[in-house]
């Protein structure tokens, strides 16, 4: 009994945790494409292993639990790739229309339960139809494991918002779980959700052991830029972005910038976020920005993908999302503003 009792709370504490944690990752702000494709996985996962628990404890459980469980088994190898091709493509140029062809399969998959429901198709359901979406999540699994091996051949100048052995610790969690179904026979049906319960248990810790590695300000805190030589050093970064334009480029990193002024990349970064009070992305969008208004109030026929390209950014549409997020509003009203405020004066 109490062997029940455990195996219910461990199996069951990880399903609640993974819907708590889908629901923070949606809601957590910047939500990215990643972060979302994530949530969705998590979800997936969750609801999932929701219904082994529900099927293992009582299995006279409502046949549509156990439809609604299998279908999102069959979300979790698409949800995979999603996460794997957003995370590889953070500027959507790719990756873009991958979230409405998941909502097409959605729909289909909700379609066909209607129709061809679990209550009425029992011997299909829990024979061919689980086995197909064993084959096809695993199919999915391989496929995100190629994708984020070949992550090296991105065209995409944009660092991935996540670091990449989060990336390979994904996949590899999302191995384990499939793993343990598909061996459930040899083993125990309930393996699976705690197999769940583990690798997000395993990922919570790892990420707030993480959180406690010392920052680049704590590791520099004792050993403060001198404010001549920050001065001195910011001049000369400025000189470069003005002067030189250094910002065009448009796959220029920190370790490039760092480069080209001759000083450490951690020295460069400490300098922006303790002598400057931002990060290295936000500084190089203001300065992108405020040369794209330069542009845009002295060029007023220049086409948005003009001004993007003369700037530094990858697209127009990067340029768009980047403009409003700063400046609050899109370049061309910007740039209409503008030209009334000339017009009035």
């Amino acid at each position: 009994m109490l062997t029940s009792y455990l195996l219910f709370f461990f199996a069951g504490l990880g399903t609640f945790n993974g819907v708590a944690l889908s629901v923070y990752l949606l809601c957590r702000r910047p939500a990215t494409p990643a972060h979302r494709w994530l949530a969705a996985l998590v979800l997936m996962l969750s609801l999932r292993t929701g219904k082994s628990i529900l099927f293992y404890f009582w299995p006279d459980i409502s046949k549509l639990v156990l439809q609604v469980g299998l279908t999102a088994c069959f979300f979790i190898g698409i949800c995979l790739i999603g996460f794997v091709r957003a995370w590889r493509d953070p500027e959507g140029r790719q990756s873009r229309n991958d979230a409405l062809v998941a909502v097409g399969l959605a729909v289909l998959a909700t379609a066909l339960g209607f129709i061809w429901p679990y209550a009425d198709n029992v011997q299909p359901w829990a024979g061919p139809v689980w086995a197909s979406i064993q084959v096809s999540w695993l199919i999915c699994l391989l496929a995100a494991t190629a994708l984020f091996k070949g992550v090296g051949k991105q065209t995409s100048a944009t660092e991935p918002i996540l670091p990449r052995r989060q990336v390979a610790a994904v996949i590899a969690g999302v191995a384990l779980i499939w793993l343990a179904y598909a061996t459930a026979g040899m083993t125990s049906y309930i393996v699976g959700a705690l197999s769940f319960s583990l690798v997000l248990y395993l990922s919570i810790s790892v990420a707030l052991a993480r959180r406690r590695v010392p920052t680049v300000n704590e590791r520099y805190r004792d050993r403060k830029i001198d404010q001549a030589e920050a001065d001195a050093s910011l001049r000369a970064l400025h000189a470069l972005m003005a002067d030189e334009a250094a910002y065009r480029d448009a796959s220029l990193t920190l370790a490039k910038l760092a480069k080209r002024l001759n000083m450490p990349q951690a020295r460069l970064s400490q300098l922006l976020n303790d002598n400057h009070k931002t990060a290295f992305k936000p500084y190089l969008a203001q300065v992108r920005i405020e040369a794209a208004k330069q542009v845009l109030r002295t060029q007023a026929t220049a086409s948005m993908e003009h001004v993007a390209e003369a700037c530094g950014f990858l697209s127009a549409s990067t340029f768009h999302s980047c403009f409003k997020k700063v400046e609050g509003t899109t370049p061309g009203a910007w740039r209409q503003a503008q030209v009334n405020l000339d017009a009035g004066s």
